[in-house]
């Protein structure tokens, strides 16, 4: 029996290094994945500014952003939208956090992460929390009409706080280890 792959399963995989994008935040201005690194970094794809969930979840993010500001983690919301839309959708929500624009070639970054809905031509709302070196360490496929929150968010970022900790003690064992 022919097993077919679920959305989920289309999503970016723990484990994989994000692939490098830079896409415009403004007419003028592009953001890389390449200048985010160094922290965490959590990429809200989203399907439209604008509809309702979506300005619901993104203004939650900018309400919650102190506490992804505790984990040092940075966030980028992705979207099919223009830049212009993205400019205007920002102000009027107040976002404190850059939108990037996936609009030409259209869908192309979202498409690489697995988070683009050809039969509708838009970003799905998919969550991703990279660590600093730009691997995936956590994703989340929310249903379309289903404001996923900020809880699993927070959770992955603790989770990836507390392994990089534990790998800090660890390498620093070793190196205590082998000077001894």
């Amino acid at each position: 029996m022919k097993r077919h792959k679920t959305r989920k399963d289309a999503l970016l995989e723990p484990g994989r290094k994000a692939p490098k994008f830079s896409l415009k935040s403004t007419p003028d201005q592009k953001v890389a994945l390449d200048e985010l690194r160094g922290n965490p970094l959590i990429i809200a794809f989203y399907p439209a500014d604008w509809s309702p969930v979506c300005t619901d979840q993104l203004s939650l993010y900018a309400m919650v952003m102190p506490e992804f500001k505790k984990f040092g983690a940075n966030l980028v919301g992705i979207s099919v939208d223009n830049v212009w839309s993205h400019i205007a959708f920002a102000k009027d929500r107040k976002l404190n956090f850059p939108l990037l624009s996936d609009f030409e070639p259209k869908g192309r970054i979202s498409q690489k992460f697995g988070a683009y809905d050809n039969k509708i031509g838009e970003s799905v709302r998919a969550l991703f929390v990279l660590d600093d070196k730009g691997v995936v360490r956590w994703r989340y496929l929310s249903p379309y009409g289903v404001n996923p929150g900020a809880d699993g968010i927070l959770s992955a970022l603790e989770e990836l706080k507390g392994r990089t900790s534990e790998d800090a003690n660890r390498e620093l064992a070793s190196a205590s280890a082998s000077t001894s």
